[in-house]
């Protein structure tokens, strides 16, 4: 039997389970949350945080059951069941979410933070939060962004150092036009590639690297095959932790603010693993013979302004929050 199969037939028992529990008043609501990362990942760790709160707050009378690992398909196929109501919640790259909500896009863009500051003062602020709302009218209501670091390039066989050291590199990027077009506005040949694919890619030459945070960089174990490891964080794109609107429309009031409170602690606690994680990570490649290089990111920043050019003239109406952002007002 197909792993597809195996896992499509697990999340139709899921759903009988779900209906069933839903059946029973007097038991306590169980919220069902799906996700694709290892439990040693400290975006888990946050969602940890999140059933533990949830459960107290509540008394027990809501409760959390998490399946990491990807137990219920890709980002984009949990996303579509939280649609459909038969899982309640995940957590998801703003990236993939752009593919349903086209305000997410935003946070993929270049260089659009000035720092790690900048960037949580917009997410947690009115900014960030109209972003989270505006998934609503697709059925995905947004509780709070987690912390997903800064992505940054890194390589097998050629150091990068400028933008001109990208020219003739294929890079693995997400699946994501934003990421896309940053690469090639940069200079190399950006390659879209399921990530489960990319350590063999890499080793085999289909690719010349890729780019991402430290701690999946590490996590992933591709800084065995990757000796140039280059910090020009160029995008800060965030998680996001979500409700489906089926199941949030089900909750009391009081229920509402729990589930709200137990998210917004849950992102507090999650930056703490996070900065623990990258700490730990950046050891562990140093400690590999991975060479770490600091570029000046202005060149960088330079090369892909094209990319933000381009994105306001197909989204005209998202202009006034870009410029928002961009001068931190």
């Amino acid at each position: 039997m197909k792993y597809s199969t195996i896992k499509t037939i697990a999340v139709l028992v899921l759903l009988v389970i779900s209906i069933s529990s839903c059946k029973d008043e007097t038991g306590p609501k169980v919220l069902y949350l799906g996700h694709t990362l290892p439990q040693t990942h400290p975006v888990h760790k946050g969602i940890l945080e999140f059933q533990k709160s949830l459960e107290t707050k509540s008394n027990g009378t809501l409760k959390v059951k998490i399946f990491p690992d990807a137990q219920l398909g890709s980002e984009r196929e949990v996303l579509e069941l939280l649609q459909i109501g038969s899982v309640a919640a995940t957590k998801v790259s703003a990236a993939t979410l752009s593919n349903f909500v086209p305000e997410y896009h935003i946070l993929g863009i270049p260089y659009l933070f000035k720092d790690k500051e900048h960037q949580f003062e917009v997410l947690e602020g009115e900014v960030g939060k109209s972003i989270l709302e505006k998934g609503s009218k697709f059925w995905l209501r947004g509780l709070c962004y987690y912390d997903a670091g800064s992505r940054s390039f890194y390589t097998s066989n050629k150091a990068i150092r400028t933008p001109d050291d990208l020219k003739g590199l294929k890079i693995r990027v997400m699946n994501n036009q934003m990421a896309i077009n940053m690469v090639n506005s940069m200079g190399g040949s950006a390659t879209p590639l399921a990530y489960g694919e990319l350590y063999t890619a890499i080793q085999q030459g289909v690719v010349d690297g890729a780019e991402n945070n430290p701690p999946s960089f590490v996590s992933s174990n591709h800084y065995e095959i990757s000796k140039y490891y280059t910090l020009d964080q160029h995008s800060s794109v965030p998680d996001v932790l979500l409700i489906g609107t089926k199941f949030w429309d089900k909750l009391s009031e009081q229920e509402k603010i729990w589930v709200q409170e137990a998210a917004d602690e849950s992102a507090q606690a999650q930056k703490k693993f996070w900065s623990d994680s990258v700490e730990e990570s950046m050891k562990i490649a140093k400690e590999a013979g991975v060479e770490i290089i600091v570029p000046k990111k202005s060149l960088f920043a330079e090369k892909s302004k094209s990319v933000v050019e381009d994105f306001v003239k197909e989204f005209p109406e998202m202009k006034p929050l870009v410029n928002k952002i961009k001068s931190n007002d």
